[in-house]
């Protein structure tokens, strides 16, 4: 299977800039996994395709604004800095740019002297870890300095750091948001509850793998980065008895669907725990949780569309793919949703 088998052409206009005034004014694609069938509806109408027993999955991740910039302590030369992955209470997994000359032994200053950094090692695929130095609360100081680290087709400056956040964002520890529960407001949620909808919540710190595109030629020897996930106990047991009772689970966005995936037996149950995943959805997988996927529209040949497609069907993805385009829908980040189902 070819990485090009998942190309499509994408006008740069309908690539999303900012988000919408009000986050629930989507528009939303639907498409029938049995048949293909695509309706054209707004993001509110999801409660349309619900049922009341059903289990709506959502990621509870918090995006920390984790790009800084700073200069180099014996040169002056700017260098901007990405955080990862916490690996220890104050080493970081970091990209780095520029990254030729960030060799260990580096240290690297950050507002004024508020926040310092030593590179320690060069680690998988060029990462560096930094020791980071400080006086006070890390969080406290990172809120003060960072950056929300917006996607690198986002080239507008987000004016509301909280509209890259969900409402319901509560573990601090992503790179990146979980985009599709961006549509989402605290009334619409009660509403759904309201309709006898459950709502369940996963932890998956978004990490590197969103901004790395595939350059294998052949999918199967793309490499996923790992990512911490994490399922506490009443979530699992709210999910395994929706699907005891024939309700149908499903993931808000591809993080959760992972996460899901990820955390489940082959005997399709799910497990309370945490852990680490590099799991890699492209068509053939068998799913084994989930009945249902919302969604946005993602890039193309991006390990997020082969998901999709692994859902969906790959013929059938890219032909609603391409309907959306002929449809002008917003595309990634802050553009609009399109539910599997």
């Amino acid at each position: 299977m070819k990485t090009s088998d998942f190309y499509f052409e994408l006008p740069p206009e309908l690539i999303a800039q900012d988000p919408l005034k009000e986050r629930s004014a989507s528009r939303l694609l639907c498409l029938g996994r049995e048949g293909g069938r695509v309706e054209h509806r707004r993001f509110t109408d999801l409660l349309d395709y619900l049922r009341p027993g059903d289990c709506l999955v959502m990621n509870d991740t918090k995006v920390i604004p984790a790009r800084l910039f700073g200069k180099k302590a014996d040169t002056d030369a700017v260098v901007e800095l990405l955080l990862l992955k916490r690996r220890e209470r104050d080493v970081w997994e970091t990209l780095v740019k520029p990254g030729r000359k960030a060799k260990p032994g580096c240290r690297l200053i950050f507002g004024d002297g508020a926040l310092e950094g030593e590179i320690t090692d060069i680690v998988e695929d060029g990462n560096r870890l930094i020791h980071f130095t400080y006086e006070g609360v890390f969080e406290e100081i990172l809120d003060q300095l960072g950056e929300m680290p917006l996607p690198p087709y986002i080239t507008h400056k987000l004016k509301d750091k909280n509209r890259y956040q969900t409402v319901y964002a509560k573990k601090e520890g992503s790179a990146a948001a979980p985009t599709a529960g961006l549509h989402f407001t605290d009334s619409y949620i009660e509403e759904i509850r309201g309709a006898g909808i459950k709502i369940a919540y996963v932890t998956l710190h978004v990490g590197l793998g969103t901004f790395r595109p595939v350059k294998a030629d052949d999918v199967r020897e793309h490499h996923m980065h790992s990512e911490f996930y994490q399922v506490d106990e009443s979530q699992a047991r709210m999910i395994n008895e929706t699907k005891r009772a024939g309700g149908r689970v499903i993931a808000v966005g591809t993080t959760s669907c992972r996460t899901l995936e990820s955390a489940s037996g082959e005997d399709g149950a799910l497990q309370a725990g945490s852990g680490w995943t590099d799991i890699f959805i492209y068509p053939g997988y068998q799913f084994r949780m989930i009945d249902g996927l919302l969604t946005n529209f993602h890039l193309p040949e991006s390990t997020l569309l082969m998901l999709v497609s692994a859902f969906a069907g790959r013929e059938r993805a890219l032909a609603a793919y391409e309907e959306a385009v002929r449809e002008r829908y917003r595309f990634f980040s802050f553009g609009d949703a399109m539910l599997v189902i």
